[in-house]
């Protein structure tokens, strides 16, 4: 296994100001189209873009990026961050919220062989009906998400609570 310096030395690093970060998880499926479209994106963007690929067998051309981060690095990455857009795990998004970051969330389908079923779908669009988040499930929406994400007022509220109410949604 490659090690991140020898992969990012690999990669063109991203030129810009403000980091994107782009989290895809650890399931054991691969999120293959948030890649491409992140590091499509990457080209030629302003922000700078780090991608964390998960069980992917992609490899950005055009922004930095790494397979698995540990919980320091993750903790680093989303604390530098200006922006996350992530699939639509639970534990991502609260993480990026308690940390008060923009999120988009696109999550995973069916369809596409990303997930077993379409629970993240239900999940991104009861956040985004409540104006925590912005759901993106058209990638080709992507550079316009980021564009309206500017706008998107995180509202301040205990840690606790977000996580309650995330947490009485998913029905645990």
């Amino acid at each position: 296994m490659e090690t991140e310096s020898e992969v990012l030395s690999k990669s063109k690093i991203c030129r810009g100001g403000f980091l994107i970060l782009v989290m895809t998880g650890t399931h054991n499926q691969d999120f293959d189209r948030l890649i491409k479209a992140a590091d499509e994106l990457g080209k030629n963007f302003q922000e700078k873009f780090f991608i964390q690929t998960g069980n992917s067998k992609i490899k950005p051309e055009n922004c930095e990026w790494k397979q698995l981060l540990t919980p320091a690095e993750l903790q680093k990455k989303i604390s530098e961050s200006s922006l996350v857009i992530t699939h639509a795990g639970a534990g991502s998004i609260i993480n990026s919220l308690k940390n008060g970051k923009k999120t988009i969330v696109v999550p995973r389908e069916k369809r596409f062989q990303e997930h077993v079923n379409d629970h993240q779908i239900e999940l991104a669009e009861a956040l985004d009906k409540e104006k925590k988040v912005l759901i993106c499930r058209n990638l080709e929406n992507l550079r316009k998400k980021i564009n309206e994400s500017k706008n998107l007022i995180i509202p301040k509220q205990e840690n606790k609570e977000m996580i309650k109410e995330i947490e009485s949604f998913l029905g645990e």
